[in-house]
């Protein structure tokens, strides 16, 4: 069974050449600058190179990350800061707000927004293989897997590093607290898309399944409810994603706690239940429509006319007509007027972020090499402050466009 995600664009950044003109003195500082230019530029082309897989990305990233250390912490692990932090100016545009770019002078600033654009990365990672025809056992695990490394990159840097910023994220930013609250709870709730539909290939109780869909659902719900406050014409398009994965999680639920009830003899109920699957999946279809018409950042696609979708629809029409048959046969139970009460909690299954840290400074921070950066040869005009030709290109980001879906399940 293949997987539909909504992403958001990578953000977008400009050129950095770490040339300090009259600051760096001897080989060990020019071979550290050198590197930072190198390793940065290898690191933004890996974003968007289709090759890349999740060993490379952190093989790229670390080499980067342990370079810009150096920039950020000084070299005997105190709580200092480095003297280099405000040597460079970084700019970079958000998922959201088009290309209009955030610049700050703190090497802080360049550590969150890469590692943003790393989390990123495996964001549109797992939704390329989860999107994929007859996805393997193996490529399942690593979508999971991939979804859990982002929500703990997100995670840490929204706990450790946001707030050491001197500047503090504007409204609507990727590094304000809503947003990147909501994509560690959307990385989350995929995951467990994962775990459900792993669940359902193995067969197991209806009551685990019906439990995983309800916790979920309300992993979508919280998601959409931490981004209420934004402005519409930059997050409506996100959020319809998250209603109707909410609704059509919630419909999972009912139709799985149907059979559950039916199991235990109590096929009113279970009739109920998949009255109500069947109102929330048409509630859900009716926000794919709405989805697709709405403009904003992220794909333009057909939910609704995705495998995942409309196997849902069937399983919800077929179990309701099972019910029914059951009921006029052998139960002759009284349907009851009220849904009933999902208070289902998953006991196995759910996800929670993977841990994550920063690498510690390379090697070649050695006290010789930061002290061959003297800022008291820094030009006047240095030009570190924002350029205003200086523009922000957006990524050009691969279009992927969904596969067939053969109808083969998650194994």
């Amino acid at each position: 069974m293949t997987h539909w995600f909504h992403r958001n664009p990578l953000k977008a950044t400009a050129p950095v050449s770490f040339n300090y003109y009259g600051v760096v003195s001897g080989p060990a500082a020019s071979k550290i600058c050198s590197d930072l230019r190198s390793s940065r530029a290898r690191l933004l082309e890996l974003f968007t190179d289709l090759s890349c897989n999740p060993e490379m990305m952190k093989n790229a990233a670390d080499s980067y990350f342990s370079l810009l250390q150096g920039f950020i912490n000084s070299l005997d692990e105190s709580s200092q800061e480095s003297k280099l932090r405000y040597i460079q100016n970084f700019k970079w545009t958000d998922t959201l707000q088009g290309q209009v770019p955030s610049a700050q002078q703190d090497a802080v600033f360049e550590l969150i927004s890469m590692g943003f654009n790393v989390a990123l990365w495996y964001t549109k990672y797992a939704s390329r293989l989860a999107g994929k025809e007859n996805i393997t056992e193996e490529e399942a695990k690593e979508v999971h897997r991939s979804l859990k490394i982002a929500a703990g990159i997100f995670k840490h840097l929204k706990e450790t590093h946001i707030p050491k910023l001197i500047t503090p994220a504007e409204k609507g930013r990727d590094l304000e607290a809503r947003l990147i609250e909501a994509y560690i709870i959307q990385c989350q709730a995929e995951a467990q898309e994962v775990t459900i539909a792993r669940a359902i290939e193995l067969k197991h109780a209806p009551g685990l399944i019906a439990a995983l869909a309800y916790e979920t659902a309300n992993f979508y719900q919280k998601a959409d409810h931490t981004l209420s406050s934004l402005e519409p014409a930059y997050s409506a398009k996100w959020r319809k994603y998250l209603l109707l994965k909410m609704c059509f999680y919630t419909a999972y639920a009912y139709c799985y706690h149907g059979q559950t009830l039916l199991a235990s003899d109590k096929c009113g109920e279970a009739i109920r239940s998949l009255q109500e699957a069947e109102k929330l999946y048409a509630k859900a279809e009716a926000l794919c429509r709405e989805y697709g018409e709405t403009k904003g950042p992220g794909p333009t696609v057909k939910p609704s006319g995705h495998l995942f979708f409309r196997k849902l629809g069937s399983l919800v029409k077929n179990t309701l007509e099972k019910c029914q048959r059951e009921n006029g046969f052998i139960y002759f139970q009284k349907v009851p007027t009220e849904a009933p009460q999902l208070e289902l909690k998953a006991n196995y299954g759910l996800v929670e972020p993977v841990p994550f840290e920063f690498p510690p400074a390379s090697a070649q921070w050695t006290p010789e090499a930061l002290a061959a950066f003297d800022l008291s040869g820094r030009p006047k005009d240095d030009g570190t402050k924002p350029k205003p030709e200086e523009v922000v290109k957006p990524v050009k980001e691969p279009d992927i466009k969904p596969q067939k879906d053969t109808g083969c399940c998650i194994s």
